[in-house]
């Protein structure tokens, strides 16, 4: 919004993934491009980053009291959408899509335009995997879970070292947990191709604007909410990346 403001939206939809993770889907459609993200205020609660998985819906995952917030309303109810902010992802040639858990929102928007030619998806168990089956008609899908129970017996990078050419991409697109990214980070910085690697970064942000700094990287300053969320490798190669990360107190906490 231009003015700052959150733009009041009705909650249309409330699709349940996974017993921790809802689809939210709301009666506007946002003008934003993959991996952008939206401030999310809770009336009364909170207001938090989130990660647009469709022009008109954000997929959460409950880790907090706001987000727990988030999932309890109904049809009919209001929140506030600030945004979009940010970069997104620029995807060019060919691109491989890697997402664990709920990382695989802000993917999702690429993968139905037609931009992912194949995607890894890992989650830890098969009922915990989200929008495989919308994944598996738009792009080669190559699935891993923890426990073996689909695909792959194992983490994603398992799936990246025996079944995918990482070589024969010219991007690959990366959200999820911090160490499974900084993992794929490391193998690209093995082929000297950290600058193929466009990282969704997630930090706690109070302003979404680039104006607290709460979000901000070490050494260089790179504001997430304002010079990211996606980072490319060589951004990043060099920061507190897959190090730690910044608590609501500006305190490090390690990843």
């Amino acid at each position: 919004m231009n003015d700052g403001m959150p733009r009041v939206v009705t909650i249309r939809e409330m699709i349940r993934e996974t017993p921790a993770v809802a689809t939210i889907r709301f009666d506007h459609a946002f003008d934003s491009l993959p991996g952008q993200f939206c401030m999310v205020w809770v009336p009364g609660i909170d207001e938090v980053p989130m990660g647009f998985s469709g022009a008109d819906q954000i997929t959460v995952q409950e880790v907090g009291t706001a987000t727990r917030a988030l999932t309890s309303l109904t049809p009919g109810d209001n929140i506030g959408i600030r945004g979009p902010f940010g970069n997104g992802f620029s995807p060019v040639g060919r691109v491989l899509a890697v997402a664990g858990g709920v990382g695989v929102a802000p993917l999702l928007p690429l993968a139905k335009e037609g931009s992912v030619a194949t995607f890894i998806l890992g989650a830890r168990t098969r009922d915990e995997l989200i929008a495989a089956d919308i994944l598996a008609d738009q792009t080669d899908l190559h699935i891993a879970t923890d426990d073996g129970t689909a695909g792959y017996h194992g983490f994603v990078t398992g799936v990246l070292d025996s079944e995918i050419d990482i070589a024969s991409f010219d991007t690959i697109c990366v959200c999820g947990p911090e160490l499974m990214m900084k993992s794929i980070l490391d193998r690209l910085a093995l082929r000297n191709m950290e600058q193929r690697g466009q990282f969704s970064l997630h930090r706690y942000m109070k302003c979404g604007v680039g104006v607290c700094g709460s979000c901000s990287l070490d050494p260089d300053g790179l504001r997430v909410c304002r010079d990211g969320p996606v980072f490319s490798g060589d951004q990043i190669s060099s920061s507190e990346f897959g190090e730690y990360a910044r608590d609501a107190g500006g305190q490090k906490q390690k990843i």
